[in-house]
């Protein structure tokens, strides 16, 4: 007897349908899809394209940007790299240019001549990166080029109660072993370059080299980690309380639910990642709380953090710029803080708005003025809403991560805007007694009359919000990182912001506004006013006690920034005026062009 199988499969016939509004930002993004779709899998696509027929004359623009969405197959190799391509863009408006990638993603500007901050072109000036050489024509055509710098492990936190253990401190250390085949059998791990060379390499014996640390947060239980292709260990930090309160458990039930009463298995205080993709689903981290801790807080009242591995004679100095003009003031502001303060200073920048050219000259000239660069990133997560005008995305940047943007070991800093020329020691400022608030604000100058009237927090909701507390700038501020991360501010923000954003017309100055809104439940620190001068809003005779000089813009009437700069910061009341740090910075920049930094 013969028996024949036959197995037929059925493919059923898809469809792919889309009703687009044609004047809206999901309209932008699901065209090139459609077309891949179309193209690549050879699907049959029907558009339907149903545009709003009356648009009020109170409504916004819909749309406001030019966008492209690189999706070509084709194009993923180092000959062909995927590319997005603009033509037809119009010469009567400044464009700036910002970039809409995958969440576990940390990309970088490598490469690029023009301001990406402010893109122009004109029939006189043009706009390409070069020119044919003759001063007649002109290629116009602009090249930016972005990379991978790192990737992001992330997810969320929650210990077996379903409670998140906000404030648990985790460390990410590298895992690489190059095996028993290695000439150096004394080398365990190490960074390795694009080049394949090595770096920041680990032999038998040292202490794990921590590669990147955060904290939990209470929001969603959240945290995030940088990470490379590789293997990983993520731990409960060693030096921090959690250690001794938590382990790691293996366990799955809904995020945010209890786990109940069902056997967890303990994993100890560190878990094993493997980053094998580029995709990055969100880690479910469980812990449970070990016997005889099951009601100790995590972070008592006099608890440290980590072990700090500064020192009080290093001040940190944060701060974040974008566009080639504001590089060009940053630059202004390290020299001047440099020169004035009395003990070394390390900045932090915040990268990911700021150009390659920039990354460089700015440490080559650090080595030579005698201060620290380092640069540091944060990615604005997803359950939080975000900002789509890159301005306010800034902002947000400047207040809503500091407890997770730099180090754990580092214990304070001071932000200081890139538009400001110090004459003060920082010193001072990082000696101040800040009683008790987690940072400390200068409030805004009351001394020019004829600009009162523009400050809109003495009247109306703002008068009755702040119950008599003083409305403060945002372009200088001190914090206690110690007491920032301890008393979880970091979380009250982030759920402020996240009740407020909601309302578009909240939040006008988000980096400002939030924490003046939240003075009730964050007390803010005011810091003496003569750390932070402005013109628009402090009278000229007040000028000679002020230690930093901030060229922020006037209400009445717009002037050039460099021409303001120039016009402030200059005279006797200066060792060097804003034209000769100018130049000093040329200088350096020279210096380093000619190979001579």
């Amino acid at each position: 007897m013969e028996l024949n199988l036959f197995s037929i499969s059925c493919v059923p016939k898809v469809d792919v349908v889309a009703v687009l509004d044609p004047a809206t930002e999901a309209a932008q993004r699901i065209s090139p899809l459609l077309k891949v779709i179309r193209d690549q899998l050879e699907l049959p696509v029907a558009v339907f394209v149903c545009p709003e027929t009356i648009i009020d004359s109170d409504s916004k623009v819909p749309i406001t940007s030019y966008y492209r969405f690189v999706a070509d197959p084709a194009s993923l190799s180092l000959a062909n790299p995927p590319s997005a391509h603009f033509s037809h863009l119009p010469a009567n408006h400044v464009l700036t240019l910002r970039m809409d990638i995958p969440e576990p993603w940390d990309v970088q500007q490598t490469a690029g001549v023009q301001d990406t901050d402010n893109l122009r072109c004109d029939l006189q000036s043009g706009c390409g990166d070069r020119s044919n050489g003759d001063g007649q024509e002109r290629v116009d055509l602009t090249s930016v080029q972005y990379g991978l710098k790192s990737l992001l492990v992330f997810g969320q936190c929650f210990e077996s109660n379903g409670k998140a253990p906000n404030g648990l401190q985790l460390t990410l250390t590298a895992a690489l072993s190059l095996g028993p085949n290695s000439k150096d059998e004394t080398l365990v791990g190490a960074d390795v370059e694009m080049d394949g060379s090595l770096s920041n390499t680990e032999t038998k014996g040292s202490t794990p080299r921590a590669y990147s640390d955060t904290l939990v947060m209470k929001n969603a239980g959240y945290w995030q980690l940088r990470a490379n292709p590789g293997v990983w260990y993520l731990s409960i930090a060693n030096e921090s309380k959690g250690a001794d309160l938590f382990d790691f458990v293996d366990g799955e039930a809904p995020l945010g639910k209890s786990f109940g009463n069902r056997a967890m298995r303990t994993l100890a205080t560190s878990k094993r990642i493997v980053m094998n993709d580029f995709v990055n689903r969100g880690e479910l981290l469980v812990v449970k709380r070990r016997a005889g801790y099951e009601d100790a807080s995590l972070f008592d009242e006099n608890e440290r953090l980590l072990s700090s591995t500064d020192t009080d004679e290093v001040i940190n100095v944060f701060s974040l710029a974008t566009g080639h003009l504001y590089e060009r003031f940053l630059k202004i502001m390290m020299l001047s803080v440099t020169k004035r303060t009395s003990t070394k200073v390390k900045f932090w920048l915040f990268e990911n708005f700021l150009s390659p050219t920039f990354k460089i000259t700015a440490r080559a000239m650090a080595e030579r003025i005698g201060c620290e660069v380092e640069f540091v990133t944060y990615k604005w997560p997803e359950w939080l809403r975000n900002q789509s005008e890159k301005q306010r995305i800034i902002w947000g940047y400047k207040i809503l991560f500091l407890d997770v943007l730099f180090p754990l070991n580092v214990k304070k800093i001071i932000y200081v805007d890139a538009d400001q020329v110090v004459r003060g020691d920082l010193k001072e400022l990082w000696d101040m007694d800040l009683q008790g608030a987690p940072y400390g604000y200068t409030p805004f100058c009351t001394s020019r009359e004829s600009t009162l009237g523009y400050q809109f927090w003495r009247d109306g909701f703002w008068k009755s919000h702040l119950q008599g507390k003083p409305y403060h700038i945002s372009a200088l501020y001190v914090v206690d990182l110690e007491n920032f991360r301890r008393t979880l501010v970091g979380d009250q923000l982030r759920s402020i912001y996240q009740q407020l954003s909601g309302n578009p017309d909240s939040l006008a100055n988000l980096d400002q506004d939030l924490p003046n809104y939240a003075q009730h439940q964050v007390p803010i620190f005011s810091l003496p006013q003569e750390w932070l001068w402005c013109e628009s809003w402090c009278s000229d005779e007040t000028k000679g006690t002020a230690k930093t000089i901030d060229l922020c813009n006037n209400p009445e009437h717009k002037e050039p920034k460099v021409s303001m700069a120039k016009r402030i910061v200059s005279g006797p009341l200066f060792n060097e005026s804003w034209v000769e740090l100018d130049a000093e910075v040329e200088m350096y920049e020279q210096a380093y062009f000619k190979g001579q930094l």
